[in-house]
């Protein structure tokens, strides 16, 4: 054996790797629920462990605002990173947030200037991907398009070769369970390929793959998960017995690493029944603090190009308020004093609402209550976090508070799912990503955010 490879082996054997499991959408408490079947021995190796507990999701609690805190070690005010949308403070235009937004080196960034190697797979809010030193990537949701979703570029010929897909499609499986399940099948094949495509060079520290499935079919069919007497509660145990069979060979490969690791499984959100679906601009609306004009088409939900100069407060996903001043937006006219009553009206009157006698909104956090970091300007100047089972939407083509639209399931800010098999316990979703560059001796980013628990604005009785 010549003296280079037995130099690169040793660089093999040593590494002090890391795996991180995602599991989006997982809350620990449908975890034990699953395990209690006795139908997922690889679920239970990590929910029932004492290694296992829960972390709390950034607000709002969305799949881009946390998996990109977890990957930054950042929140909101650093990443800049404030829902799947953002709107333009002089068009009023709207974009979908994405990779390219990112505002921050991210902890892949930082591990590939200090000479360590990462493979990422379906991780969201990576799109479009870009080069990260020392890094191999499969971008997540949203990723809409194979060749500016992986890097480097030849992975493209070759997961595009597999039927690599990138995201199932729930605009049709959100009413047709089947089809979602033959979608979900195909992206747990798809990440099982990317799996056993970058896995076993062992050329890497740091192995990343996230599991989306959970997510989707939650959503849609939390009823048929929950309930034994469902008549597609079968047809969803046995998906997620091939999701737990996934887990198990990520499990198996990390069991088999040269040297032992540490091995990372944590969710970016709780997720619970839904009760109501609860439209924070169809509220503004009706109390008289949003106008706009009448838009049609298919877009029109996500069209904020109405909003008039009266309006007052208008929110975007899934309740990020902004008040409409003439400092910020283009054809707002609020003053600062006026911006001030319409926030404590607004807190009031939301803090007020309820459905069938049970109150809608636990609390309702100022911008200077969460974030205190460079991009606090672009912050939302209300973020209202629900009590569990209300979802909160922010469409401005509804009309009616209250409504049901297909969804069965909606996430919660607690109960996320998180274990470490070095037992730590970060309390945020924002400090994962930092104990990951504390494993290789990197110091964490500048903690420039809040916990979510601090300047709350309370409703009465609840401090």
């Amino acid at each position: 054996m010549s003296q280079k490879t037995q130099t690169d082996l040793h660089k093999v054997s040593h590494r002090r790797r890391m795996v991180i499991l995602g599991l989006d959408g997982l809350s620990l408490s449908m975890a034990v629920k699953l395990c209690a079947t006795g139908r997922f021995p690889h679920l239970s190796r990590l929910a029932l462990a004492p290694e296992c507990g829960t972390v709390r999701a950034e607000l709002p609690e969305l799949s881009p605002v946390n998996w990109t805190s977890f990957y930054t070690g950042c929140g909101p005010e650093d990443h800049g990173i404030f829902g799947f949308t953002r709107i333009s403070p002089a068009s009023y235009q709207m974009a979908l947030a994405d990779f390219s937004q990112v505002a921050v080196p991210t902890i892949f960034d930082r591990l590939g200037d200090a000479g360590y190697a990462s493979r990422l797979v379906n991780l969201p809010n990576t799109y479009p991907v870009r080069p990260v030193k020392g890094a191999m990537t499969v971008a997540g949701f949203v990723a809409p398009e194979l060749s500016r979703a992986v890097h480097p570029p030849f992975l493209a010929h070759r997961l595009r070769e597999a039927g690599y897909l990138l995201e199932a499609d729930t605009t049709r499986g959100a009413a047709d369970l089947p089809y979602l399940l033959a979608q979900l099948r195909a992206t747990l094949q798809s990440r099982r390929y990317a799996l056993e495509l970058l896995w076993p060079d062992l050329g890497w520290d740091v192995f990343t793959i996230v599991l989306t499935e959970t997510d989707r079919l939650f959503h849609f069919f939390y009823d048929a998960v929950t309930e034994p007497d469902h008549p597609q509660h079968e047809a969803c145990m046995v998906l997620l017995q091939e999701w737990d069979a996934l887990i198990g060979r990520v499990l198996e490969l990390y069991d088999a690493l040269p040297v032992p690791g540490r091995l990372m499984a944590l969710a970016d959100h709780g997720f619970t029944r839904l009760i109501t679906e609860v439209d924070i601009n169809a509220w503004l609306r009706q109390n008289g603090y949003l106008y706009t004009q009448h838009h049609d088409g298919a877009t029109a939900e996500l069209d904020a190009t109405g909003i008039l100069p009266e309006t007052r407060a208008f929110a975007l996903d899934p309740g990020r308020i902004y008040l409409h001043t003439a400092q910020r937006f283009g054809r707002g006219r609020l003053t600062p004093a006026q911006a001030g009553q319409t926030m404590q009206a607004v807190t009031e009157g939301l803090l007020r609402l309820t459905y069938n006698g049970q109150p809608v909104i636990k609390a309702v956090h100022t911008a200077d209550s969460l974030y205190s970091g460079p991009l606090r300007d672009r912050a939302p100047d209300i973020v209202c976090e629900p009590h569990d089972g209300f979802d909160l939407k922010a469409k401005f083509d509804r009309t009616e508070v209250f409504g049901f639209f297909g969804r069965t399931g909606t996430h919660t800010a607690d109960g996320a799912f998180f274990y470490d098999s070095m037992h730590a316990a970060p309390q945020i979703m924002r400090h994962t990503g930092r104990l990951v560059l504390e494993h290789f001796g990197l110091a964490p980013v500048a903690q420039s955010g809040r916990p979510a628990a601090t300047g709350l604005i309370h409703p009465p009785g609840n401090k």
